[in-house]
């Protein structure tokens, strides 16, 4: 059944933003230490050479965001970290909410933490939503380019989203974007023709000598539409769960947090060369 509860995970705590928090964005709170991964001690093996890097959502956090996903790709061999970003003052748990950009500087002294604990001259990165899109700003304008590998984005806002229509409706209230620019700037700038995503965009969706793939779901409430979220270049591969798997019915947050099916297919994409085929049987495995 087609989860319901991530709708009002998002309207909630938004709400709570707009009675009036604080607007600073504060330094990379330590890392959690959880079972299995953010272990900064993991040496990379031959067969997984490069350290992954989990990247949340909005509103998603560095452990929550990856109980599923995190223990996936340990028993398969990688060393696994993941990074709160994007937080407010007052704000504990939902993250990804201050300024992209802002949340795109400190992924890039982590990934340089997770290069220097590890040995690797490389990082690959799987971020969900924000996370993806975030990933391609530090691409892009934060030195990135040269220190990572693989970029897979489950369920990005890589072009914009439309909220289902909630980013509109804040033009219909004077005042209220640039309130919520205030305080949640990590909101707007994912929304469709937002500032940061026309630079992130121009002169083209990708960078020479990384390998993209972008695993979306017909049934994304919030990524919207979701075909936003494809990437067009020379090493793309664009994935629809339900192109795999018919019957799929997983949405913005089951994809990132539960589905076997994006899982497997995150990790055809962090080694190409064993990738096996991905479809409803991959849901057991």
């Amino acid at each position: 059944m087609k989860l319901r509860w991530p709708r009002l995970r998002a309207v909630v705590p938004a709400a709570a933003l707009v009675a009036g928090l604080a607007t600073a964005t504060p330094a990379a709170a330590a890392p959690t230490v959880t079972s299995g991964w953010n272990d900064f001690s993991c040496k990379p093996s031959a067969a997984h050479p490069r350290p992954v890097v989990l990247a949340h959502g909005t509103l998603g956090n560095s452990v929550d965001n990856w109980l599923g996903l995190a223990p996936y790709l340990v028993a398969r061999g990688y060393c696994v970290f993941s990074l709160d970003y994007g937080q407010l003052p007052g704000v504990p748990v939902f993250h990804g909410l201050g300024p992209v950009d802002a949340s795109a500087q400190q992924l890039a002294g982590y990934v340089d933490r997770v290069r220097s604990a590890t040995g690797a001259a490389k990082v690959d990165i799987v971020g969900h939503s924000q996370g993806a899109m975030m990933a391609r700003v530090y691409l892009k304008f934060h030195g990135g380019a040269d220190k990572v590998d693989t970029l897979v984005g489950l369920a990005p806002t890589n072009h914009g989203t439309t909220l289902s229509g909630l980013t509109k409706l804040l033009d219909l209230f004077p005042g209220a974007r640039k309130y919520i620019d205030e305080h949640a700037q990590g909101l707007t700038d994912q929304a469709v023709g937002s500032a940061l995503l026309n630079r992130l965009n121009a002169g083209g969706d990708t960078l020479p000598g990384i390998h993209y793939t972008v695993i979306t779901t017909k049934y994304d409430e919030v990524a919207t539409p979701y075909t936003t979220g494809y990437l067009k270049g020379p090493d793309v591969r664009n994935v629809r769960l339900q192109d795999l798997c018919a019957v799929d019915l997983s949405e913005h947050v089951a994809i990132g947090m539960v589905d076997r099916i994006a899982f497997h297919e995150t990790a055809n994409a962090l080694d190409p060369a064993h990738a096996t085929p991905s479809n409803c049987l991959s849901a057991a495995s």
